[in-house]
Parts: structure tokens; sequence; C-alpha cells
């Protein structure tokens, strides 16, 4: 049985030992009901002024019976109330605690501001992805949710002071996603992250259309509004619904025909300096090379075979699940 249905049944026995004392001195004694009730609870916490005591045989009796079940009962209920709440303050500094440790530990990690419907789904995303990340939100309700249903790193606090940002590690992090409910709020944090670490990569959140060129130029890298891209969505699937379903294919992670997913080449890599048709990536994984992204931001879009990978190059590659991981590996083993 756990506590809080320890606790719960306790009061509901020390209230139904409060009305049985009241209804049995009113009839017995012949008091009334805030007669009854006042030397109900004297009886009870033993402080015993003696303006008023029974009179009859009946009373006294009954009197006996109350104290022996209704003291015990009482000493009882608060005990546990009070080990709950110590057990749960302990709990609440030791978890704390253990957070504040695990938080400090991380490097080149993702902030994600807003725990929302957004930024659930985000987290939920980047947790499958085994991607580094903490998610600020002060709402005790969706904490309370964090802690019992999912294993997410966060920190309670607003996440537009400068404090909560710095608390959760926003000088090591590489980027923050400002998934807050209103623009103001997402405007503030970006102003913020970017004081305090003009390197993070932005993304943000965007209400209102209007918007999208305000958080630009406070200092996000990218804006992204769910209600524009949902649009889009709904209308694809009405006028290129073929589209769509190649779409849902190749981006959801329950997908197990086909995934495009984007390779960092790194130093090292066996394939840097050699040309697609030299790599074999085709022969060998089974991969196409749909488009790839100079780190200079210039994207080439179905590149030639003899486009010579480099350095930095993102190569966005369309194939099954488990060829696009092979060569993601083999592309950082040297």
């Amino acid at each position: 049985m756990i506590p809080t249905k320890k606790l719960r049944i306790a009061v509901l026995a020390l209230i139904s030992i409060f009305i049985i004392g009241t209804l049995g001195f009113h009839f017995i004694e012949g008091w009334s009901l805030t007669e009854s009730l006042y030397t109900t609870v004297i009886t009870l916490s033993t402080v015993g002024y003696g303006d008023f005591y029974p009179e009859t045989a009946g009373g006294r009796i009954f009197t006996v019976i109350l104290v022996i079940f209704g003291v015990g009962t009482m000493l009882y209920t608060i005990g546990l109330l009070t080990e709950t709440m110590v057990e749960a303050r302990f709990r609440s500094l030791m978890g704390r605690g253990k957070l504040e440790k695990m938080i400090k530990k991380l490097n080149r990690h993702y902030i994600i501001c807003g725990c929302g419907r957004i930024g659930y789904l985000i987290c939920k995303e980047l947790s499958q992805e085994k991607i580094d990340f903490v998610v600020i939100d002060d709402n005790p309700e969706t904490i309370q949710k964090i802690i019992e249903d999912e294993s997410f790193i966060y920190y309670k606090g607003d996440a537009t002071q400068d404090k909560t940002l710095i608390a959760a590690g926003i000088k090591r992090a590489r980027g923050i996603v400002c998934a807050l409910p209103s623009d103001a709020q997402n405007l503030y944090v970006i102003l913020t992250a970017k004081e305090i670490n003009p390197d993070i990569y932005v993304l943000s959140r965007s209400e209102e259309s209007e918007s999208e060129h305000r958080l630009l130029r406070a200092g996000a890298d990218r804006v992204i509004s769910p209600y524009v891209l949902g649009g889009m969505r709904m209308a694809m699937a009405i006028s290129r619904p073929a589209m769509l379903d190649f779409i849902e294919i190749t981006t959801r992670r329950q997908s197990l025909e086909l995934r495009m997913d984007e390779i960092d080449i790194c130093e090292g890599s066996p394939v840097v300096g050699k040309s697609l048709e030299e790599s074999e990536i085709r022969q060998r994984y089974g991969l196409i090379i749909v488009a790839v992204k100079k780190d200079s931001g210039q994207m080439i879009f179905n590149p030639m075979a003899s486009y010579v990978i480099a350095q930095g190059d993102k190569l966005i590659a369309l194939g099954e699940d488990d060829n696009v991981t092979r060569f993601a590996q083999a592309c950082i083993s040297p």
C-alpha cells in the first residue's frame, strides 16, 4: 500500500471517529452538535478543559471507548502526515541534487524551453535518438508528468531568466529550442541565450507568421511555425497525396521500409576526398544520396557521381534503416 493511500485511509478513519464522537455525545448526553463536536475535539486531543464532561454512565463508557480508539488514530494520522511531508521534502532535495549533477556532466547538449505539446514531442524524438538534452518548464503539472512518465533530464524554472538558462548549462550547450507558448517569451529567450552564448544554435517556434522575421532578427537560426507546416501537409494530402506518403514513409521512425537521414562527414572519415562513385555508397549500402549540404550552408541537390566528398559535408541519404545506420557508423570509423 503506497503512503498516499495509507494517509487517505487514516484521515477518513479520523473523520469518522469525529463524526461518531459528535453524534454519540449528542444523543447520549443531550448536548448540541456544537458542544458535542467541541467535547470530541478536546477529548481526542487530550486537552480536557473540563467545561464539558459526561455525567451519565453511558456517556462515560462511550468516552473511554472514544479515547481508546480515537487518540491512537489521531496520533497515527499525525505521525503518518509528518512522515509523508518529510519524505516528500527529502526526495525533492535528493532529486534536485541528482539532476544538478547530471546537468553539470552534460556538454554539447540541447536545451528545450517549454514542455507543452510541441516541446514534449521534441523531447520524445531527441530521447529516442539518444541526444543529450535538458528540458526547462515551470508548470508543476508538467514537471510531475515528466517525473512520473518520462526519464527526461529537467530543470524547474522560468526559461526567460538568465539564472535558469545558466543552470541548464547554456554556456556548454550546442543548441536551444524555444518552444514556449508565446512569441514574446521565445523572443526574450533568444535574446538572453545569444547574450550568454553567442555561438549557440537557436531554433524557435513561431505562433504568428508575422513574428517570424522578428525572431530571426533577434538571433534565431531557424524559425518554424507548426500551424504553417500542418496546413501545408493537409493541403498536400489533397493535392499531392503520393508525395505526402513518400515524405511520411521516409521521415517516420516507425517506418521499416525507407529512412532519410543526414550523415556528418567528420575529419578522418574514409570517404573524405573520394567521389560518390569511388565511395561505392550505392553499391555497398544501397543508399541514394539525395543532397549534400556544404559546411558553408550551400545545398547541392541530386549531386553527380563525380562529386568529391569533403570534410564537414552533410550527406542526405535515403535507404533502408539498417543500411543508413551502417553507413553512418562507417563514416565515423577511420
